[in-house]
Formats: C-alpha cells, sequence, structure tokens
C-alpha cells in the first residue's frame, strides 16, 4: 500500500495546512474502500492495478481541488455583472478615444498611421486603468459578505415568483448598461460644462452655448436614470411605479435629442483654424444625424415600457 501512502501526501501537499490531516484521512479511507471492492471482485491487488485505480481518481493536484477548491479573485455570483461592466466600460472608452483622436486629426491634420497609433495608444492607456480599477473593486466586493447569502439560506419555495412575474422581470444587462452609460454622460457633460475659459482658448470645435445650455437641464435626467437603474438592481422587477418614471425619463431624453437635433448649429467652430478640406456644414449634420439616431433607443424604451405597463396592468384586471 506504499503508492496509496504515496498519493495521498502528493494530495495533501496540495491542500491548506489546516485541512491536510482531515482531508488525507477521509482520501485515504475512500481509497482503500475501492480498493477492498475490487479486491473482493478480483483476488489479491497487484501494484499495476493499484496504480490503475489511483490514476482513474486523477492527478492529486485535481483531487486536492476537489476537495478544497481555489477561491477565485471575483466570485462567481459577481461575474456576469463584472463581465458587463468590464465591457460597457472599455466600449466607452474606445468610442471617446476615437473621438478625440478624430478631433485631434480634424485640428492638426496629421497622418493615417499617427490616426490610427493615437487611437491605439490612448485606448490601451485608459483600458489597462479601467481594467485594474474594475477588477480591483470587484475583488474587494467579494472578499466582503454579501446579504444575498443570508437570503439563500432563509429562501422558500413557496416564495418563488408567479409566471407573470417572470415577464416583470428585468435584464441585469440592461440595468448595468443603463446604469453605466447614465454615469458616463453624466460625468463627461458635467466636464464639458465646468471647462474654464482658458481650457476653452485654442479650441477649434466646441459645444455652442445654446447646446450648453440644452446640456445643463438634462444633468438632472441622468442623475434619475442614474437612481432609477440603481432601485431596479436592487428590485429586479419592473412594477408600475419603476416603469412610468421609466416613460417619463426616456420621453425627456427624446425631447431633449431632437429639440437640439432641429435647433442647431450645435457646434462652433473656429474656421480659420479648420482645415479646407473637412467641409465643416458636414460636421454639423453628422452631429445632428447622431443626435436623431440616438434619440431612436429612448424611444423604443417609451414604446416597450408602455406595452409592458398595459399588460401588467391587463394581468391584474384578469
Amino acid at each position: 500500500m506504499d503508492l496509496v501512502k504515496r498519493y495521498v501526501a502528493a494530495v495533501q501537499r496540495e491542500l491548506p495546512d489546516n485541512k491536510r490531516e482531515e482531508i488525507g484521512r477521509e482520501l485515504e479511507a475512500n481509497i482503500m474502500d475501492q480498493l477492498d471492492a475490487q479486491a473482493e471482485q478480483n483476488g489479491p491487488l497487484t501494484d499495476n492495478a493499484i496504480a490503475s485505480v489511483l490514476k482513474a481518481m486523477g492527478h492529486p493536484r485535481q483531487v486536492a481541488q476537489q476537495f478544497a477548491p481555489i477561491a477565485p479573485l471575483i466570485a462567481s455570483e459577481h461575474m456576469q455583472i463584472y463581465r458587463y461592466t468590464l465591457f460597457m466600460v472599455l466600449g466607452i472608452l474606445l468610442v471617446l478615444q476615437v473621438f478625440n483622436s478624430t478631433a485631434n486629426w480634424l485640428e492638426h491634420d496629421f497622418g493615417l498611421l499617427l490616426f490610427v497609433k493615437s487611437i491605439l495608444s490612448g485606448f490601451i492607456e485608459d483600458a489597462s486603468f479601467a481594467f485594474t480599477t474594475i477588477t480591483l473593486g470587484f475583488i474587494v466586493i467579494s472578499r466582503a459578505k454579501p446579504q444575498y447569502l443570508q437570503q439563500a439560506k432563509e429562501w422558500q419555495v413557496e416564495q418563488l415568483p408567479s409566471l407573470q412575474a417572470s415577464k416583470q422581470h428585468i435584464s441585469l444587462q440592461d440595468i448595468v448598461t443603463d446604469l453605466i452609460t447614465d454615469t458616463f454622460l453624466l460625468a463627461v457633460i458635467s466636464y464639458l460644462l465646468l471647462l474654464s475659459p482658458e481650457d476653452l482658448a485654442g479650441k477649434t470645435v466646441w459645444l455652442t452655448a445654446h447646446t450648453q445650455q440644452v446640456l445643463l437641464l438634462g444633468l438632472p435626467l441622468l442623475v434619475v436614470g442614474v437612481l432609477l437603474s440603481l432601485w431596479q438592481l436592487s428590485a429586479r422587477q419592473w412594477n408600475k411605479g419603476m416603469q412610468l418614471l421609466n416613460i417619463v425619463l426616456n420621453i425627456g431624453f427624446v425631447v431633449i435629442m431632437l429639440y437640439l437635433a432641429f435647433n442647431g448649429p450645435l457646434l462652433q467652430i473656429d474656421q480659420q483654424n479648420w482645415p479646407q478640406i473637412y467641409g465643416w456644414e458636414r460636421l454639423q449634420h453628422a452631429a445632428t444625424w447622431a443626435l436623431l439616431i440616438g434619440a431612436c433607443w429612448p424611444a423604443y424604451e417609451v414604446i416597450r415600457d408602455v406595452i409592458r405597463l398595459r399588460r401588467l396592468s391587463l394581468s391584474k384586471i384578469g
């Protein structure tokens, strides 16, 4: 039985110190039971037969992980929201970097290779910082003792939501997308509106005073949007009040976007420093179309929530 003791010792070396003795005894008893069962069927076991049993159990490191699995840096229950958050932030950073690099390209008219290099270098730098920050944040969250563990111990089958309630479930992906988008827009618009005249000096392209005033009116809507996303994150279920608030909020976004699109100009441009090969009228039209296309999403959410609210009312009547 020297092979058995060597196998158990190899497994114990992969285990934490406080679990080696207990797991070692349990593992050895389990192996001996299997060997005794085979010996009853096939007679005395040879070293080759014992080795076959031990090999079938797996590598000592794999067996050790079965008894004492290594805790991941980010808990599995947080992995979905971590992935959504990471992808959303990296996507926003990429769009922002493309916008900044394009603005610098239009102002200074440098080569295409330098333009691509500007996008890649800026995005890699920002993405590295974002990845590190988000990952460290979720590691801290994973190390805390979450409330849902206590709720998981106390849950009852009778408390499961009805089939009708399942149709009102809020997707975690939708919540995270709205939360990150509203927070990002809130931060960017606040930053743009708080720039000093010294910071604005020398800029070839900037927002008109009219556009800045309208965006200032949109800040409260973004704050409400962030609070609504946090409410959805805690409830994870649509209700009448939440849907009405979401409808009003998205109508506000649609109105602001359409107002800006049809009451231009959106941008003020220093035509003396503007490259003549790029028509500034085309830039204005592109900004207008971007607003019109962007308004389609909150408009869709208004229609979607009106339909959901109607179904919810009909279900209560029924």
